[in-house]
């Protein structure tokens, strides 16, 4: 039965009264002033994200030229006044870097101009006097979220506004929205993806991947299975995103415990690297050698297969670890291990409590059986 929704009404008025907003119309001349002087902020986070190819940037600038319709830029008034831009960063750093303005990056010189392809092999200081100028006083509409806005609208707006952004991983989009929350969380992802015995044993993630921040997204992932497992339904990229929400405001409200956290995530990857090394999250060839593949079940079904038992691992004793290879090779090599691992449907709840189970499960009955003896 449907409402008079006046509370509803009200709770959306209220969100709307915590956003303050304002727009202007720059030209790209006072931006590029403004980034000169440090009043347009380009965190280097978000900085690195600048992926647009030379024809790319080349093409928005011929846009600019030929005066056609361009989307606004968003930025973020912090308490001095400055802004910081939270969406347009491919459109911003096309200008700067065609005027040579641009940090750690060459001048651009335009290639695959597709309208006036006279303008390809042309740097800024070549353009002729008139269309210099045009370039330079061509304006952008810039929305601004004014510093009285609440923080986490704040968030909530980078987040929206760049998901699914120009070629950036999920994991690239959640390290730059969180940082207008708080840092905290995701300085603990950063320092635990160099852990030397975690990066060996992800040493056959593609380089592309890499360079996409996935190593930190493993971490990431990890910790929401290990804490939040029973919260995952199917949607990688949302459950792992709310996770790191609910951590960083766990870390705001003092309620984290990091030391811990290092503590078990350190000590998982120096049993699973002492084990196998870089082969631990790879399959079996035919002849039931690892091969050098990454394998994400593998990764979710043995990081997290032996938490319930880590208390019971040595992680100094050759010995022991010996025989936990040696279960790990039996586990890959199992018929009904492979059929929770491979084929269509597998990223389900029941699925991904199936293979963790059968890894547990396993590795339990190691600690009973010498419990036994």
């Amino acid at each position: 039965m449907k409402t008079d929704g006046i509370e509803l009404i009200k709770q959306v008025e209220e969100k709307i009264s915590s956003v303050r907003t304002r727009s202007l119309d720059l030209s790209f001349n006072e931006l590029l002033d403004m980034y000169k002087d440090e009043e347009l902020v380009i965190n280097p986070e978000y900085q690195r994200l600048f992926r647009w190819s030379e024809g790319k940037q080349s093409r928005f600038i011929e846009t600019l030229l030929l005066e056609l319709p361009i989307p606004p830029i968003f930025v973020i008034e912090d308490s001095e006044g400055k802004y910081e831009l939270i969406d347009g960063l491919q459109r911003i750093s096309s200008y700067l870097n065609f005027r040579g303005e641009l940090a750690n990056s060459t001048q651009l010189t335009l290639v695959d101009c597709d309208i006036v392809q006279e303008l390809n092999g042309l740097t800024y200081e070549d353009l002729p006097k008139t269309l210099e100028i045009k370039l330079k006083r061509n304006f952008i509409r810039v929305e601004i979220l004014r510093k009285e806005s609440d923080a986490r609208l704040r968030y909530y707006m980078f987040k929206r506004l760049n998901t699914g952004g120009e070629d950036l991983s999920e994991q690239e989009i959640r390290n730059s929205s969180i940082r207008l929350l708080d840092d905290r969380f995701n300085d603990i992802l950063i320092s635990l993806s160099g852990n030397q015995d975690f990066q060996e044993t992800i040493a056959n993630i593609s380089t592309e991947k890499r360079n996409q921040k996935y190593d930190q997204e493993l971490v990431l992932r990890f910790l929401a299975f290990k804490n939040r497992g029973d919260d995952y339904i199917k949607d990688i990229r949302d459950f792992l995103t709310d996770y790191m929400e609910l951590e960083t405001e766990n870390i705001i409200e003092g309620k984290y415990n990091s030391e811990s956290e290092k503590e078990i995530f350190k000590k998982t990857f120096k049993i699973l690297n002492t084990t196998m090394g870089g082969k631990i999250f790879a399959r079996l060839s035919r002849a039931g050698n690892p091969q050098e593949g990454f394998a994400i079940y593998h990764f979710e079904a043995f990081t997290i297969g032996i938490q319930s038992s880590l208390s019971n691992i040595n992680e100094n004793d050759s010995d022991h670890l010996e025989k936990l290879k040696n279960l790990f090779l039996e586990i890959k090599a199992d018929e009904g291990f492979k059929k929770l691992i491979t084929g269509g449907g597998k990223n389900t709840k029941n699925q991904f409590d199936n293979r963790v189970n059968f890894v547990r499960k396993k590795v339990e009955s190691l600690y009973e059986s010498e419990c036994s003896n």
